[in-house]
């Protein structure tokens, strides 16, 4: 552990002293390499022996409305705990627990009117930032399944849409349209067709969000960030034990959690990989993750949800695809460049990504119905 940023110790310190640890501190230190929230992990000793607590100061640029997450953080896992509980699961390992303030409160806000809050550590257990075979990608997709299964009748109505149309494709496009109109940057002319490939597919922008309206899709608590590092693997059985990191648990489709997990672990090349001819659908591992998915759902989904599975997978590609385009025509403003026509390179990517899927969609379909 490191040491302290740029809070001081004695402002750590008070922070600390508000939240109900119980225990004697033993040290404190910069925790994990996270980039949008300042970590910090804190040793006591008790009774029973040694606890760590993971205690973060929130990023309020990021996250504007932080009563809002912490409700919605604070009701999802109430829920998981309850039916971890029903199910003789560890309730310490199998869900975050969040540490209340001595005000019985999810979370702290210090006298600077900064907001904290606190988790229990979770122990034997790492995160892993890439995909090493299939076997990390099925655990990860049978974890993402088992949080719809556990969560599938919770009131996801209830939830607070803490990042408002987030993944309404329909909103996407009309902003998309109008970065193409304004031309900020007089890069439309350069890039013609790649605005062609997004306007010939209006309609499926429709797809999800007029199933949604006319009732036929439920609406689910989904994470919103499915990525393979947001999985506690058990460092002994190797299995996935937990899903963490909830600050996006939001109201909305599971078919988008799924078609995001597709779209960036199924993907035969890199995110921005400037060769697009290396880019495909990887149908092997579209397979393992369908299975484990399914798997983890343990029956939770409508017959069309996983129908639909497939149409997941390449609207979530399109979505991310039409964000980094109109990102490159407006200046390149919302995701972070590394060099000139990053965002282009994206873009240009993720529609190969679409093209490969719509050709293959028949054997997509095929595979679901494989594991249904």
């Amino acid at each position: 552990m490191g040491k302290t940023k740029d809070v001081s110790h004695q402002e750590l310190m008070e922070v600390i002293n508000s939240f109900d640890f119980g225990g004697k501190l033993e040290e404190v230190g910069i925790f994990g390499n996270g980039h949008i929230n300042e970590t910090y992990c804190a040793v006591f000793s008790t009774e029973a022996g040694q606890k760590r607590y993971i205690l973060q100061k929130m990023n309020k640029q990021i996250f504007k409305d932080p009563v809002g997450l912490m409700e919605n953080i604070s009701g999802v896992t109430s829920w998981l705990k309850k039916k971890i509980q029903e199910n003789g699961g560890d309730v310490e390992r199998e869900t975050l627990n969040i540490v209340n303030d001595r005000e019985d409160s999810p979370y702290l806000v210090d006298k600077e009117g900064e907001y904290w809050r606190a988790y229990l550590f979770i122990e034997g257990a790492t995160c892993f930032d890439q995909v090493e075979n299939d076997e990390d990608f099925y655990q990860s997709a049978l974890a993402f399944g088992n949080f719809q299964r556990l969560l599938s009748d919770y009131p996801a109505e209830t939830l607070h849409e803490t990042i408002p149309d987030f993944h309404n494709t329909v909103k996407r496009f009309g902003d998309f349209k109008k970065a193409v109109a304004e031309d900020a940057c007089g890069r439309a002319a350069d890039v013609q067709k790649e605005i062609q490939f997004v306007l010939e597919r209006e309609q499926l922008a429709h797809t999800l969000v007029d199933l949604q309206k006319a009732g036929k899709l439920p609406l689910r608590v989904t994470h919103n960030d499915t990525k393979l590092n947001n999985i506690m693997i058990d460092d002994v059985t190797h299995k996935g034990i937990c899903v963490i990191d909830l600050d996006t648990v939001m109201p909305g489709l599971s078919l988008n959690d799924f078609g995001d997990s597709i779209r960036f672990g199924a993907s035969t090349a890199a995110e921005d990989e400037q060769d697009i001819s290396k880019v495909s659908c990887d149908l092997h591992l579209f397979e393992v993750y369908v299975k484990g998915f399914l798997e983890g759902c343990g029956g939770a989904l409508t017959d069309l949800e996983v129908e639909m599975l497939p149409m997941g997978a390449i609207l979530m590609t399109f979505e991310c695809g039409m964000r980094f385009l109109a990102d490159h025509l407006e200046g390149d403003h919302y995701f972070r460049i590394h060099r000139e026509n990053h965002n282009l390179d994206r873009a240009r990517t993720q529609f190969k990504l679409v093209w490969d899927m719509e050709q293959k969609l028949s054997e997509m379909k095929a595979i679901v119905q494989k594991y249904k």
